[in-house]
């Protein structure tokens, strides 16, 4: 494969991290979104499995959640930190629901913590793609230079 092509396939790099970060932002704004304008009620954990291993360190979930009008609908596997996972390790939790966006279901113990999170999760991935933009340009600036 010769250089040029690698250089630019190269900026696949950048642009999947710009995607990642801007995902992160959406995700916070969604996050934040629930918490502010979402109806709180109570859910019930019916499955509550904590991952020690080393390599792999999470809590997963299934929860129904128990609408105020009566109605209920579960959510299964949903992840969280294993640091903040002890936070939830009961058999009902306060959550708020906003249906119809992309984080429907925010648990109220812990939903500032995964605001907190996204936002951080935003700013390591921005950090990443400046320094991978950066990196890429010089390079492809570079090599470009080379050629001449």
């Amino acid at each position: 494969m010769k250089v040029k092509t690698i250089a630019k396939w190269s900026w696949s790099i950048p642009i999947l991290l710009g995607a990642l970060t801007i995902h992160q932002v959406a995700t916070a704004i969604e996050l934040r979104n629930t918490l502010n304008d979402g109806v709180e009620t109570w859910a019930e954990v019916t499955r509550y499995d904590r991952s020690d291993r080393k390599d792999v360190t999470m809590v997963e979930i299934d929860m129904i959640v128990h609408m105020p009008d009566g109605s209920q609908f579960e959510r299964n596997r949903l992840t969280l930190p294993y640091s903040i996972g002890h936070r939830v390790e009961a058999d009902t939790l306060t959550v708020m629901v906003l249906k119809g966006t992309a984080q429907e279901v925010v648990i109220k113990e812990i939903g500032e913590t995964h605001v907190n999170i996204a936002w951080s999760n935003f700013g390591m991935s921005f950090i990443a793609f400046l320094m991978a933009f950066t990196g890429v340009l010089a390079w492809n600036r570079f090599q470009s230079t080379k050629e001449e």
